[in-house]
């Protein structure tokens, strides 16, 4: 396919790795996630390797991401979601089992590097069941290279600030959701819940 690039620096593809993991394992320290919940990824590649969002796909990048992030990810008990992106309208790239756990309508597309994204390619490859729904309501979210996870979170998303900024040249960003506030004046809040 045009336009996807190799990354054969394994130094780098190993330092890509490590700084998943540490911002995942941080991120989930931090997130109250519960086992079930979904955690949605964006990730642009290209923005990992310093370049311009869609300019520089790498299959080789996405899979040093993924070995960072599914492992943890699945070993505490959640599902992965996977961003596409805007050639497939954000679409989500999800297991099987939590598509039907959460009653989402399964659509019928398969991402590509260039359409869909090197990532969700990834995960499209290497989830046991993987299918694409359009959209999810994450509880847990990380944004790798400003790719506008937001609708794909529950309505209060709120940032968690990780010690880890980037990964490769991507810029990061996370979030965990918490319960909406009801209510007036007199309303008290349950402190566990925020």
């Amino acid at each position: 396919m045009t336009n996807v690039f190799s990354v054969n620096d394994a130094e780098f593809l190993n330092k890509i790795t490590e700084q998943t993991k540490a911002a995942v394992s941080e991120l989930l320290s931090k997130a109250k996630a519960e086992k079930g919940d979904v955690f949605v990824v964006g990730c642009s590649s290209s923005e990992v390797q310093g370049e311009k969002i869609g300019s520089h796909s790498s299959l080789d990048v996405a899979d040093a991401i993924f070995k960072g992030i599914y492992p943890a990810v699945t070993e505490a008990g959640l599902y992965l979601a996977a961003q596409c992106c805007e050639h497939l309208n954000r679409a989500i790239i999800i297991e099987k089992e939590a598509a039907l756990k959460y009653g989402y309508q399964i659509v019928n597309v398969m991402p590509q590097a260039k359409a869909g994204g090197s990532f969700s390619t990834i995960c499209y490859e290497r989830f046991k069941d993987a299918v694409a729904i359009e959209n999810v309501k994450a509880t847990v979210g990380l944004d790798i290279g400003l790719t506008m996870i937001g609708m794909h979170m529950h309505s209060v998303a709120v940032p968690v600030r990780l010690e880890i900024k980037k990964i490769g040249e991507a810029n990061i960003v996370a979030a965990r959701v918490r319960p909406k506030f009801i209510g007036g004046s007199r309303a008290a809040y349950n402190e566990k819940l925020l």
